[in-house]
């Protein structure tokens, strides 16, 4: 498989402060990749590097076969990476329709816009119901089904999607999965998505890896991780045996 993201030895800081530790990870064209870890692992700061949120002091950044590592986020966009950032973010007093045409900010085609909104209209139906109606009156569900498709407007090559499930029930949260599921499979888009929930994550990423205080101290196939003593212990509250 190609690597479409590439992450070679990243360091970033805040301030003084190492956040990232020399991080190397790669998403291949199609893949579905998790980031896991409790809070203040790195995930975010991790998608920020991605992003071009936060500075990379060493290593690289690739994607697509160009190196990003000093590149603007709008730049970023351009060349095909997407973002559904934690806690969705959708702009509450702008209609439905006005949120998604938002995501397609970096673009010129206007006739390619129109047609990627009836997609976007056509593949979340609850979306062409609401098209009107103001995203902050929306469901938490909804509101989650707004940013993916806000995302797909720029037409990515990967979205990159921080703790999609957070804040919603437990039926949003299968809701939520299913759809991160059919975007990857139906649209052919890479997926790299931040969860605090290893086995969630782990039901529908191909790979994944574990974080810990700015640095990756496991990585494999999402069986490898699930399998693994440390994640059993230290995600999904099973003891193990010594």
């Amino acid at each position: 498989m190609t690597d479409l993201l590439a992450l070679d030895g990243v360091h970033a800081y805040y301030g003084s402060f190492h956040a990232l530790h020399g991080n190397t990870l790669t998403v291949g064209e199609g893949e579905t990749v998790s980031l896991l870890g409790g809070n203040a692992s790195g995930k975010s700061t991790t998608m920020k590097a991605i992003l071009g949120l936060v500075k990379v002091k060493a290593g690289s950044v690739r994607f697509d076969g160009q190196d990003i590592t000093q590149a603007p986020t709008s730049h970023r966009i351009r060349a095909g990476i997407a973002s559904v950032p934690e806690a969705r973010r959708v702009f509450p007093q702008m209609t439905v329709d006005e949120n998604l045409l938002a995501g397609a900010y970096t673009r010129r085609d206007k006739a390619g816009i129109a047609g990627d909104l009836e997609r976007m209209r056509d593949h979340f139906p609850r979306l062409a119901e609401r098209r009107r109606q103001e995203a902050g009156t929306l469901s938490g569900g909804e509101q989650q089904m707004l940013a993916f498709a806000r995302a797909l407007m720029s037409r990515p090559k990967l979205v990159c999607m921080d703790e999609p499930t957070m804040g919603l029930a437990p039926k949003l949260v299968d809701q939520v999965l299913d759809e991160i599921v059919r975007i990857n499979a139906e649209l052919g888009v890479a997926v790299l998505f931040v969860e605090q929930q290893a086995e969630l994550a782990l039901s529908i990423a191909s790979r994944g890896y574990v974080l810990a205080t700015g640095e990756i101290v496991l990585k494999g196939t999402a069986r490898e991780l699930l399998d693994n003593p440390q994640i059993q212990e230290a995600y999904l509250g099973k003891a193990v045996k010594g």
